[in-house]
């Protein structure tokens, strides 16, 4: 995460009102929670909190979707 003046949080949080409340960690990367970010590593679903590929490959690997 970047940096955050108090003068953004308070503008973010009024941007987003109670949709705030309903992500775990407050953001919603997706959308205007990416303003908090300066960089991010990783897999982006991961990021929106499910690593799909890793799932789907899983599953794979136990059978229960086709190759």
């Amino acid at each position: 995460m970047r940096e955050l003046s108090d003068e953004f949080v308070e503008i973010y949080l009024d941007v987003t009102g109670e949709a705030a409340l309903s992500s775990v960690g407050g953001y919603q990367y997706e959308g205007a929670g990416v303003h908090l970010f300066e960089e991010v590593e990783g897999d982006f679903s991961t990021i929106l909190g499910l690593p799909l590929l890793l799932v789907t490959a899983a599953l794979r690997d136990i059978g229960a979707l086709a190759s």
